[in-house]
């Protein structure tokens, strides 16, 4: 059963019923759930399917170059859907005039749908593959109008810069493009429904903050065991699911998966991200398009987000929201000792509480719609970010969570609270609010307001102090 892709699931259905030739992209991040909604929409229709082998498999086989590896996989797969035996193609060019040849040989009238799995991995270097697509979509494929061919790819930077704004003949063949979204804590709750698996909302917003809105991470939950369980199971355990997914994950979509690490690693070291200068002073990145290159390569993937701070027109941060990296990073990436109980062992301690913070942060920042739903300011116009005033002169610093700053002319000033309990706002915090409001005050617009608003799990204990946030969002409104 599909979860959660209602829209994608619907608009692949009218695709098929479209009466024309279609060539359809779909890419998102891997694990997110591209190829199982592909196979589920069109499992009793696919005509010819393939994918790709992942730089690990071809890693693992020497001597043979990668370029004839990928032809001979694709051959195969054309052997195994009823291709009469020939011989390994010599080229891409080659390879797509066999295909054409057998969906020919295959033509009744009725609809073949083709399935392209992990396209980036078979265009390994110096192989001609896209000429070789191109070639087969547009002399022959784009003249069928009972053929939909779906290409899809983990490497979404590959999927963007090479094939959906590429310069040539596919980016205008193209009749659709679908990018899959991590599931949103809605869409999680569901998943996990479906599987008989049975959380608070408290614990699904931990499981999120663990491993984020991803299919293929949230499958490995047992229905029988609490979270803390879980989480021991998957990753402190011997033989844990996911203890080695950091490594793969970055292996299979990153072409220079070390220097991708160096990135997240160092990003993962502040909350509020850094600067491109920072990055560039503190890894082995080099300045020039290379950089720019993979920044853009992590945004697609959904591990990073960019944002200009408020007031800093010129001052592009990055920061790192990829939940499992986060997790990763901080609690898994060199143990040397496994501990198959240490989150339940650990799970009051300073150190996870401290985490649990910054991963609520980070979630709010995945869910920006529910929160501007929340707000009833879903259709207006917004900037968010994160903002920080650093002290000098005997001025201290400060720094906010997160800003919604609407063309309403509303600064929502949003402070997050991940507690087990209702939030109570005590003097300090009431004097800390006051001070953090009076330094944005100083640098916005005098026809703007601040709103102060608390993002929090359970509400807020009503008391003299209570008065000083506008809105309260609680963690069901994130669930909407």
């Amino acid at each position: 059963m599909i979860i959660g892709r209602e829209k994608e699931e619907a608009k692949l259905n009218e695709l098929y019923h479209s009466g024309r030739a279609e060539l359809v992209a779909v890419y998102g991040r891997r694990r997110v759930g591209k190829t199982f909604l592909v196979e589920q929409v069109f499992k009793d229709k696919m005509t010819f399917q393939h994918a790709g082998l992942s730089p690990i498999e071809i890693k693992e086989k020497s001597g043979v170059r990668p370029m004839r590896q990928q032809l001979e996989a694709f051959y195969y797969a054309l052997l195994y859907h009823g291709m009469k035996k020939t011989h390994i193609p010599k080229s891409w060019l080659e390879a797509f005039i066999m295909l054409e040849m057998f969906l020919r040989d295959r033509d009744d009238g009725s609809r073949q749908v083709v399935f392209l799995d992990e396209i980036p991995w078979m265009d390994t270097k110096k192989s001609d593959f896209l000429t070789g697509l191109e070639t087969f979509w547009n002399e022959w494929g784009c003249h069928r109008s009972n053929l939909m061919v779906i290409v899809c790819g983990s490497e979404s930077s590959w999927m963007l810069s090479r094939l959906t704004k590429r310069d040539g003949g596919l980016r205008q063949a193209l009749t659709c493009e679908m990018k899959l979204e991590p599931f949103t804590l809605k869409q999680c709750e569901k998943f996990l429904d479906s599987r008989n698996i049975r959380f608070s909302r408290y614990d699904i917003a931990q499981s999120y903050m663990i491993v984020g809105g991803i299919p293929y991470y949230l499958k490995y939950f047992d229905r029988c065991k609490s979270l803390a369980q879980n989480v021991n199971a998957m990753f402190f355990e011997e033989g844990a699911n996911l203890r080695q997914e950091y490594d793969r994950l970055f292996s299979s979509i990153f072409r220079n998966p070390e220097q991708m690490k160096d990135i997240v690693e160092f990003l993962n070291q502040r909350s509020y991200g850094f600067t491109r200068k920072e990055i560039i002073e503190h890894t082995n990145a080099k300045d020039g398009g290379k950089l720019s290159e993979n920044l853009h390569a992590l945004i697609a993937c959904n591990f990073v987000m960019s944002y200009v701070p408020f007031g800093r027109k010129k001052e592009t941060h990055y920061k790192l929201i990829d939940p499992f990296c986060i997790f990763y990073l901080n609690f898994v990436k060199d143990r040397k000792e496994l501990d198959n109980t240490f989150w339940q062992e650990n799970a009051s301690s300073q150190r996870i509480s401290s985490w649990r913070g910054y991963a609520f942060e980070n979630l709010c920042f995945c869910h920006i719609p529910q929160i501007k739903m929340a707000l009833g300011v879903l259709n207006v116009g917004s900037e968010e970010s994160a903002w920080v005033q650093h002290g000098g002169d005997g001025q201290p610093g400060t720094q906010i969570d997160m800003l919604i700053v609407r063309k309403d002319n509303v600064i929502n000033m949003c402070e997050m609270k991940f507690y087990q309990r209702a939030f109570q706002a005590t003097g300090k915090e009431d004097l800390q609010l006051r001070n953090r409001q009076a330094m944005l005050g100083e640098v916005i617009r005098k026809r703007k307001v601040i709103h102060n608003t608390l993002i929090c799990t359970f509400g807020l204990v009503e008391n003299e102090y209570s008065h000083i946030f506008q809105q309260v969002i609680t963690l069901d409104k994130l669930f909407e």
